[in-house]
């Protein structure tokens, strides 16, 4: 198994979001800072600065596209690659503008956190009103308003990375929730499919948060990635 792991959270995520695959694997983990900068190459780059030399390499959702950047600026030192429930697209524009009104609402003073509209396409059904629900909650709060608003400027403005997968030449892990509706399984599957030898894993009983929704499953997947 690989020695050094680093992993990269989502939108307004933070260590929370690996805490429990942390406690799953033997491998000395480490989670990035994404919260200080406002574009995908300066995220990669500080991430890379606090990085050792040679590291697996796991991102999920937002973390995934700084996978991705990291790959780019760096891809000697990356052993292993995995993607969590993201996606290599650039945003569509019905996404962008999506976006663009979570930042104007964040401009008049309305961030709350994850509300609980954006809560139930975050999470499956069933664990909605569990503690699952509330820890959610709880590290969007944590994270804060002036790290939402930088992390959706570097989203927005992140490059098409589909071209590029074909360069990825370590062994990768594409790993998506059965229903996860933010970055479905279709996505995962063009991910897999454009990385020669990645292997592709459902997560059951997981929507976009199964490190936090079947950490077990993820824990599996990735000591089978990690032994590769």
């Amino acid at each position: 198994m690989a020695s050094d792991l680093l992993l990269l959270p989502g939108l307004i995520c933070d260590e929370r979001l690996w805490r429990d695959v942390i406690s799953g694997l033997d491998a000395r983990a480490s989670v990035a800072d994404l919260t200080q900068d406002d574009s995908m190459v300066a995220m990669a780059a500080r991430a890379l600065a606090a990085a050792p030399p040679r590291f697996a390499l796991a991102g999920l959702s937002m973390g995934g596209y700084v996978a991705l950047e990291i790959m780019r600026q760096a891809p000697e030192r990356v052993t292993h690659l995995a993607l969590l429930d993201t996606s290599a697209r650039a945003d569509d524009e019905a996404r962008r503008e999506t976006r663009r009104k979570g930042i104007e609402l964040v401009g008049q003073g309305k961030f709350i956190g994850v509300s609980r509209g954006l809560l139930g396409s975050l999470i499956a059904p069933q664990h909605m009103g569990t503690d699952i629900a509330r820890d959610v909650q709880a590290m969007s709060e944590r994270v804060g308003k002036e790290a939402y608003l930088r992390q959706q400027v570097a989203i927005l403005g992140r490059v098409d990375s589909r071209a590029t997968l074909a360069t990825i030449k370590v062994p990768t892990l594409v790993g998506v929730g059965e229903v996860d509706k933010m970055t479905p399984p279709e996505l995962a599957e063009e991910i897999a499919a454009g990385i020669v030898g990645a292997e592709l894993v459902r997560f059951a009983d997981s929507a976009h948060l199964p490190t936090m929704e079947n950490p077990a499953a993820v824990v599996e997947a990735m000591r089978g990635w990690l032994g590769r």
